[in-house]
């Protein structure tokens, strides 16, 4: 990283601090306690330039890093997890459409995906098809210039507020290998696109979470990403290796607030004459966990600049991701238990990022998977 580019991640993380601190924090309990999405937030992270983060300047975005981009997730996390979700899914579908598509693609879609005129997120999920993409069953068949889309997706990020999807479809349902017969659309709102309904959610609340149907939907056949059929799910890939390091730095902001919470909480609340701090159980503790955000951190760090430099990182994604997202989970469970009975009110933050932590250790790919993805690789990179 340049000097210039220090000062300008700089200015940006400086920036994004003030605005998180004056115009997020004071109003993030009612937000996520009465689920009511952020319309006001998202419009001045669209004057920050926050849709266009990874975006390149050639198409006004900001052209930042990944491991820029990593740092102002985690910050964004940590004053509230479901903001930075609603820029992660719009910039996987941006990075797929920059990455993949088409240069009329790029000129066309890219500079109104940087403004936020065109916002969205990804259309993966299906009620039958989760972490196997392979299984999905929306279908999209070629008629004269258009393509016409029947099926139904779940889990949509962004599918209510935004207009704009990258909807993986197959436009060859009978091809062997099936990711042979699969294919990325770039999916605007209109006829036969129909939002059915929001899903109610234990955590993560605030952002729009939606389960879409396409009945005899049209979508142009120029909004194929790359113009070429078969490469949707390796197109499609390649930007969640970019969303893992998004959830793994989400993970990172998580942890890093339950530790702010739990280390402020033991030197205030009192036990048996001394702060609870001073207890060597409570020491213990905070010092699990303040080593699990650093670690967590230098996975991320190490990740992105890995992404960054072109690498596959399939393994140091996944590696983050697992990693950085299990220490959310168990730092948001010991801030809960060192703030005792006031760790279960929702008059303190710990109870809403004890909700939020979860969801991490699922989406993107369960941690499961990620464990599996780490061992192939492993194996792969090092035969014998």
């Amino acid at each position: 990283m340049t000097r210039q580019d220090d000062e300008q991640e700089t200015m940006i993380l400086d920036m994004l601090d003030r605005f998180l601190e004056t115009e997020v924090a004071p109003h993030v309990r009612k937000l996520d306690h009465d689920d009511i999405y952020p319309a006001e937030i998202v419009e001045k992270m669209k004057e920050m330039g926050l849709f266009g983060c990874i975006i390149s300047e050639d198409y006004g975005g900001l052209g930042l890093s990944t491991a820029t981009y990593a740092r102002i997730i985690t910050r964004i996390s940590r004053t509230w997890m479901s903001l930075s979700g609603i820029i992660n899914s719009h910039l996987i579908m941006a990075s797929a459409v920059q990455r993949h598509g088409t240069q009329a693609q790029k000129s066309l879609f890219l500079p109104r995906f940087a403004t936020g005129e065109l916002r969205g997120g990804i259309g993966l999920t299906e009620p039958d098809a989760g972490t196997d993409l392979q299984a999905i069953r929306t279908v999209a068949r070629k008629e004269g210039e258009d393509y016409v889309v029947n099926g139904a997706k779940t889990w949509i990020t962004n599918s209510g507020q935004g207009n704009c999807i990258a909807l993986l479809v197959k436009t060859d349902p009978e091809a062997q290998p099936r990711h042979r017969g699969m294919s990325l659309l770039l999916a605007e709102k209109g006829p036969g696109f129909q939002v059915t309904r929001k899903l109610e959610k234990l955590g993560y609340r605030g952002i729009d979470t939606c389960e879409l149907l396409f009945t005899d939907y049209h979508v142009p056949a120029d909004r194929l990403i790359g113009g070429v059929e078969g490469r949707g799910l390796q197109q499609i890939l390649s930007g969640l290796e970019l969303g893992r390091i998004n959830v793994a730095a989400r993970g990172v902001g998580v942890a890093q607030a339950a530790l702010d919470e739990a280390t402020a909480y033991s030197q205030i609340r009192k036990t048996f004459g001394k702060p609870i701090c001073e207890h060597q159980a409570i020491q213990l503790k905070l010092g699990e966990m303040a080593t699990r955000v650093e670690a967590a951190r230098l996975l991320v760090e190490s990740a992105a600049r890995a992404y960054d430099r072109g690498e596959r990182c399939d393994m140091e994604a996944g590696m983050a991701k697992y990693f950085a997202t299990e220490a959310a989970l168990e730092n948001a469970t010991e801030a809960m238990r060192i703030h005792g009975g006031y760790g279960y009110s929702k008059e303190y933050n710990v109870e809403r990022l004890y909700r939020d932590a979860p969801l991490l250790t699922i989406g993107e790919g369960t941690n499961e998977l990620q464990r599996i993805i780490i061992a192939r690789q492993l194996i792969e990179r090092n035969p014998v």
